[in-house]
């Protein structure tokens, strides 16, 4: 397992560790056996799965005609947390940040060096969203039973919703290459790193774990665009759009 991943699954470890420790407080006062006492306010989930780029256009093509890289390479782990405020019955507000990365080994694809061995080196491709989104839930998640109890629905609470923000974004590479001017071999290093707008959308599906905790399972498509350093001139825009397939454990907020 390269660095990248080792960091994202200690990244999401740690985190979900720490979201399973956090006491409540006065849980008596706000818990009782299957309900709450008070409407939640929200909820902070954690989330970790899987991310695949689109990986298209420049500088992705120049990187699978000339080295051994595909789309594929790409995927990686994607680690994210959100706090969401209930505005309404079925509708929150959810502010998240997340990272998504991958670390891919890869050689020249056409050349070798003087004693036929591979031509290597690495690359590592991040991006790191803010954003704001709203949340809409297809059936509700939970129910007031009179003014002071609230209980959650037994079954799955499926929700789509949509947002915007800011992406940060990184693309590295290092190693040996071919200058197809004159075949010499040299090293070098490349990195070229931005900040970009972004919206996204969508669509997943609460479980409940009792009247505090819930699992979330959610596919989301982002979208992006953002112009490259000067390390990598010549090339046009990188698209940074994708998909990515997470799984969380989310606490309710009482107030």
């Amino acid at each position: 397992m390269d660095m990248t991943r080792r960091l994202a699954l200690a990244v999401g470890s740690i985190g979900l560790g720490a979201l399973l420790a956090i006491p409540t407080p006065a849980l008596g006062q706000s818990e009782g056996d299957g309900f709450l006492f008070h409407r939640p306010t929200g909820d902070f989930t954690l989330r970790m799965g899987v991310a695949r780029p689109n990986a298209a256009g420049d500088p992705f093509s120049f990187f699978s005609n000339e080295l051994t890289l595909s789309r594929s390479s790409y995927v990686g782990f994607d680690v994210a947390g959100d706090v969401a405020f209930t505005v309404a019955p079925r509708l929150d507000v959810v502010f998240e940040a997340g990272w998504a990365g991958s670390q891919s080994p890869s050689e020249e694809r056409k050349w070798t060096d003087q004693d036929n061995q591979p031509i290597r080196q690495t690359t590592t491709f991040q991006r790191v969203p803010l954003t704001v989104s709203l949340k809409y839930y297809l059936r509700s998640p939970g129910r007031s039973v009179g003014r002071f109890a609230w209980v959650p629905s037994s079954g799955l609470a499926p929700y789509v919703g949509g947002g915007a923000g800011m992406m940060y974004s990184r693309i590295h590479q290092w190693g040996n290459f071919v200058d197809l001017r004159d075949t010499t071999i040299f090293n070098d290093n490349y990195a070229s790193e931005s900040w970009t707008g972004t919206v996204h959308a969508f669509a997943g599906v609460d479980v409940p774990l009792g009247p505090r905790f819930v699992m979330s399972a959610e596919a989301r498509y982002a979208y992006a665009k953002t112009a490259l350093g000067p390390d990598f001139s010549g090339f046009g825009n990188m698209d940074l759009s994708g998909f990515s397939v997470t799984v969380g454990i989310g606490v309710r907020l009482a107030p």
